[in-house]
C-alpha cells in the first residue's frame, strides 16, 4: 500500500470519508479543503499519490495536476481525479494534463480499495525511482562559466542533494559530473536546481539523462534501494533530514 497519501477536496465530508478508508488500510492519508494550502503542500513534500476532486475553486484539480507535472517532487506521483463527470471531454483533459486514474462519484470503500490494489505496481515503480540513498561521490557542476565542486548527500534515478560552498539559483540548468564508482567513466548529466537547502545544500533533479547514462544509474543504485526497502529503512538519510530541519527552521 502507498505510504503517504494526499487528498484534496473542497467537500470536507468527501475528504473525511475517503481519509478515513484509506486509514482503515493502513495509509497515511492527509485531507486538505483548501485548494491553495494544497499546492503549497505538493511543493514541499512527497507523496506516494495525490487525490484531486476536480471541480474546486482555483485552483482546481486539472490546475493542481498541471502544476505537479511542471516541476517539483511530486513530477512523477500517482494522480487521481476524482469526479462524478463522465462525458469523454473532460476524461481527455484529464489524462493530458497527466491524470493517472479516475475515480468516479459517489465514492465508497470497495472501489477506493480497488483503486489501491491497481495502483500498487506504478507506487511501487515511482518509490524506487525517488528512492534516496545515502550515498557520498565527489560531482563536478559547470552553468554557463562557472565552475563549482561538491559532494552528493543522497542521491536517487531522478536526482541528489549535493553540498557545495557555490549555490546557483534555483531552475538553473547545470552540466553535471559525478564519480560514481573508482576505475570507471564518470557519469555525465544535465540538471535542474529545484530547491536550496541550508546554507550550502542544494536539491537537483535530473533533465533528460542519456539512455545509457541512466541504466548506468539504475544499475549502480538499485542494490542499495533494494536493501534499504528490505530493512525497512527510510529512503532519507540522516544527514539530509538534518539539512531540512534546519531549512524548516529557519524559515
Amino acid at each position: 500500500m502507498p505510504n503517504k497519501v494526499l487528498i484534496v477536496d473542497d467537500d470536507e465530508p468527501t475528504c473525511e470519508l475517503i481519509r478515513d478508508v484509506l486509514s482503515m488500510a493502513d495509509v497515511e492519508a492527509c485531507g486538505l479543503t483548501n485548494t491553495a494550502a494544497a499546492a503549497q503542500r505538493l511543493r514541499q513534500q512527497k507523496f506516494d499519490a495525490v487525490f484531486l476532486d476536480s471541480r474546486m475553486p482555483s485552483p482546481d484539480g486539472l490546475e493542481l495536476t498541471r502544476q505537479m507535472r511542471s516541476s517539483g517532487m511530486n513530477r512523477k506521483t500517482l494522480v487521481v481525479m476524482i469526479t462524478g463527470d463522465r462525458e469523454k471531454n473532460f476524461m481527455a483533459r484529464a489524462f493530458e494534463a497527466g491524470v493517472n486514474f479516475v475515480l468516479f462519484k459517489p465514492v465508497d470503500r470497495r472501489s477506493l480499495l480497488r483503486l489501491l490494489r491497481v495502483t500498487q505496481a506504478p507506487i511501487d515503480q515511482e518509490r524506487r525511482r525517488s528512492a534516496r540513498v545515502n550515498i557520498q561521490r565527489k560531482i563536478s557542476l559547470k552553468y554557463g562559466n562557472e565552475h563549482a565542486e561538491g559532494t552528493t548527500m543522497d542521491m536517487s534515478t531522478s536526482g541528489m542533494l549535493v553540498k557545495s560552498a557555490r549555490r546557483f539559483p534555483i531552475g538553473s540548468i547545470l552540466q553535471i559530473v559525478v564519480e560514481l564508482e573508482r576505475g570507471k567513466p564518470p557519469l555525465h548529466s544535465s540538471g535542474r536546481i529545484v530547491r536550496l537547502m541550508g546554507q550550502e545544500c542544494m536539491g537537483i533533479e535530473f533533465e533528460s539523462p542519456a539512455q545509457a547514462d541512466r541504466d548506468r544509474l539504475e544499475s549502480f543504485l538499485l542494490p542499495h534501494i533494494l536493501q534499504l526497502q528490505r530493512n525497512g529503512e527510510t529512503s532519507e538519510p540522516d544527514g539530509a533530514k538534518k539539512i531540512r530541519a534546519r531549512a524548516s527552521s529557519a524559515t
